[in-house]
């Protein structure tokens, strides 16, 4: 382990921050033990409605998908049998898809949003715990019962980019299709009613999704540190002129001369290599 600096003429003034004076303490904080993430092409997922939005639905000569919007994700974690440090992380998925649907050809389409549900599993490495863990943090609604036993597994988070709307098709539904599981009731809230399964038309849509996966726990880590974030700026009120506020804002050059092919700026090193005064390009 790195040793570090703590003699008592250190200064650790915000000014000298990348001198290498330190003093080291120990903070609690969330270590990502194991993480992945996956590019996903959910093909073929159903689109749940309410009675009105599916009435729509049963009159529809063809659909559109429009947008496609992550509502929520349930998890569920579990050790994994015969595997120590490892878990399996069961993921559900809540999309809020919008449709566009028409009702004849040529006449404009009427918008509709409805539901759609995905489920994964990954198995990740989260360690092992065996100690009991007690917190004094206060809890509303709980009585102020702040010595509360808590057992010391590891923490499960999943990130969502919004995802993309691929593609729509509207069937004539043979069977009775129900959700591959129990729609929470804050969901249904959502489209402002329950979800019926029966019905003559469905929709099946195509979407893209990226996520990250990954597990946590808490531990206690060695940090070198200089000193307390003391802010330097000070704030300054906002004025309640909107013109003042408006005379501010910088002329949107961008907005009326949107630049060339030649002209986009932006690769992955961060660097354009462009000069727009020049027109070209190294």
């Amino acid at each position: 382990m790195a040793e570090f600096n703590t003699s008592a003429d250190c200064d650790t003034s915000a000014a000298n921050t990348t001198s290498n004076c330190s003093q080291s303490v120990c903070i609690d904080a969330l270590r990502v033990y194991d993480s992945c993430g996956d590019k996903d092409c959910l093909n073929d997922l159903k689109v749940y409605f309410t009675e009105s939005d599916q009435a729509i639905i049963d009159t529809a000569v063809s659909v559109r998908i429009k947008e496609a919007d992550v509502i929520s994700v349930l998890t569920d974690m579990e050790p994994v049998p015969f595997h120590k440090g490892f878990y399996s992380v069961d993921m559900t998925f809540f999309f809020s898809i919008t449709l566009d649907v028409f009702r004849a050809p040529g006449t404009n389409p009427v918008q509709v949003e409805g539901l759609s549900i995905f489920n994964k599993k990954v198995i990740l490495f989260g360690s092992e715990g065996s100690v009991k863990v007690f917190s004094s943090k206060y809890t509303v609604d709980d009585l102020d019962i702040q010595n509360s036993l808590n057992k010391n597994l590891p923490m499960a988070s999943v990130q969502v980019a919004k995802p993309i709307a691929l593609s729509a098709k509207l069937c004539d539904c043979v069977s009775l299709v129900n959700p591959p599981c129990r729609i929470p009731d804050r969901i249904c809230q959502c489209f402002g009613g329950e979800f019926i399964t029966s019905a003559s038309r469905c929709v099946f849509v195509t979407i893209g999704m990226f996520s990250i996966v990954q597990i946590e726990r808490n531990v206690q880590i060695l940090i070198p540190s200089y000193d307390f974030c003391i802010p330097e700026k000070e704030c300054t009120n906002s004025s309640d002129n909107p013109c003042e506020v408006f005379s501010r804002l910088d002329f949107p050059t961008d907005e009326f001369f949107p630049p060339n092919v030649g002209e986009s700026c932006g690769d992955s090193s961060g660097n354009c290599g462009c000069s727009k005064s020049q027109g070209n390009c190294d």
